[in-house]
């Protein structure tokens, strides 16, 4: 559990934990692959992996998105290049691809279009949820954002109406560091005018988020759902959750219980 009579201020992960409570974007985007069409499609999860991968290291390498670009916009960049690299794959009947049937631009194109508007649903039907732990926490602890990003989380943000909660908006494409680097925390927690030890991490990353963040002395909360790979117990997290609303009943709790003894 966390001590908190020494919190003064929260700092939250973005993609995974704000966005789908804590299951990671790789199983997020293959569920809504099984929801439109696997069968047809014949892809296999180690397919699915591989094109997940591609597409990642390539926006990692190539500015697809734009700071104006929505997150409905990035999602269809990224879909698109999954999409691209299984019909290419289909296509060239290489290896271990010979039965996945993705085998034209316009079926792939329509693949892409379909899973997008099932990911985006799903994650503006979350957002709802997400406003809601949002709304309960400001008005008892300063909020900033650490995120790896694209560039255009400010749109983003404005996009789901979630710009107000955060004044404070660490960027990895906008400041140049990344997690799993903790230095990256370290920014936020100093944008929030804190020192570690008075600042509760949030994230769905034990690696990226929860590790980093308790090595510069920040308490951490870990927003355990479904991983991109199966996620051991671990004694590093202060606390383990499994959705916003469990961290919104303790901290408020906690909050207003210090503020009656004071």
């Amino acid at each position: 559990m966390i001590d908190t009579t020494e919190i003064k201020g929260l700092v939250f992960d973005f993609g995974g934990t704000l966005d789908t409570n804590g299951c990671h974007w790789g199983r997020n985007i293959w569920h809504a692959y099984e929801k439109v069409g696997l069968l047809n499609m014949q892809l296999t999860y180690e397919q699915f992996v591989e094109a997940y991968v591609f597409a990642e290291r390539s926006m990692g390498k190539n500015v697809y998105v734009m700071p104006n670009d929505t997150f409905r916009q990035m999602l269809n960049v990224k879909l698109n290049l999954q999409m691209d690299y299984i019909c290419r794959k289909s296509v060239n009947c290489e290896e271990g691809w010979e039965n996945v049937n993705v085998t034209s631009a316009d079926e792939s194109s329509r693949y892409a279009s379909c899973i997008v508007d099932v990911l985006y649903n799903k994650m503006t039907e979350q957002m709802a949820h997400t406003r809601k732990v949002l709304s309960a926490l400001q008005g008892c602890y300063p909020m900033a954002l650490v995120t790896n990003f694209y560039g255009n989380m400010h749109t983003v943000l404005n996009e789901f109406n979630l710009n107000t909660y955060f004044p404070h908006v660490i960027e990895s494409a906008v400041v140049g560091v990344r997690k799993p680097a903790p230095a990256i925390f370290e920014l936020g927690v100093e944008a929030l005018g804190l020192k570690p030890h008075e600042v509760v991490v949030i994230g769905d990353s034990l690696d990226k988020d929860i590790i980093p963040a308790n090595a510069i002395g920040c308490k951490t909360v870990w927003l355990k759902g479904e991983g991109w790979k199966p996620q051991p117990d671990s004694d590093i997290p202060d606390m383990v959750i499994s959705s916003l609303e469990q961290l919104t009943a303790v901290l408020l709790n906690a909050n207003q219980k210090n503020q009656i003894t004071i």
